[in-house]
């Protein structure tokens, strides 16, 4: 079975432009060489004033001392006080001079289903990613099971960065489900994170197969149980070259 893009998908992808999301400034803001999980190198804000940027968004720094942690950099976690990037990315520097950190909301395939869900159901794919759902609901996916509500952040699920034009799921995150009814795993699709479902041409959202190994979307089973746990080992999203 082939990806298919909604109608709704499809429209942003052509049209979505960049839109400026965060911005804060302030001389309370510090840099941390290796001072994160795993080595990772962190932004710090004594004033708390970090929580409203998004992870897996890139966030540009001007402002530090000599330019020095100056650029763009992409966020691999958040809290109030404290963001992560890549290791190598800062060196360390004390909070004293007026910072300035921004973020946007860009129209990459990544952007669009930040924080988004997934459902998982049995039968045939329908023939398009417009038409309402088909077969039944087996599992929904989220961030380690979670529970998700549509327009939140929480427990939704993220894209890393594309590579050798394959996207593919966070690999710091666990996408899992708790099974809703028996069945085999069919079809998935992938909604944006206000998770309009049903029949649309402006719904973003996009479908595909399942499979245990080399398919789109692989789960450690297609075989499904009522109030069993599902993973999600991998995803690979391929763009095609012609």
């Amino acid at each position: 079975m082939a990806l298919r893009l909604s109608t709704g998908l499809r429209n942003a992808l052509l049209s979505n432009k960049a839109e400026a999301e965060n911005l804060v400034t302030g001389t309370t803001i510090s840099f941390g060489d290796g001072t994160g999980t795993g080595g990772r190198d962190q932004i710090l804000d004594s004033g708390n004033g970090l929580a409203g940027f998004e992870k897996r968004r890139k966030i540009t720094v001007s402002g530090s001392s000599g330019g020095t942690n100056d650029g763009t950099f992409e966020i691999l976690s958040v809290a109030a006080g404290a963001i992560e990037v890549a290791a190598g990315s800062f060196s360390s520097e004390s909070a004293s001079e007026q910072i300035i950190l921004a973020s946007a909301d860009g129209g990459s395939i990544s952007d669009i289903f930040r924080n988004c869900v997934i459902d998982v159901y049995s039968g045939a794919q329908p023939s398009n990613a417009d038409s309402g759902e088909t077969g039944t609901k087996l599992v929904s996916i989220t961030l380690s099971s979670g529970a998700f509500v549509a327009g939140a952040a929480a427990n939704g699920l993220n894209f890393d960065e594309a590579t050798a034009g394959v996207l593919a799921k966070d690999t710091d995150e666990v996408w899992s489900g708790e099974g809703l009814a028996d069945g085999t795993a069919g079809w998935f699709r992938i909604y944006a994170n206000a998770y309009t479902t049903g029949a649309s041409s402006s719904a973003v959202r996009l479908d595909g197969s399942v499979s245990t190994s080399g398919g789109q979307f692989n789960m450690s089973n297609t075989a499904i149980t009522d109030g069993g746990t599902t993973t999600v080992d991998s995803v690979s999203l391929t763009m095609p070259a012609s």
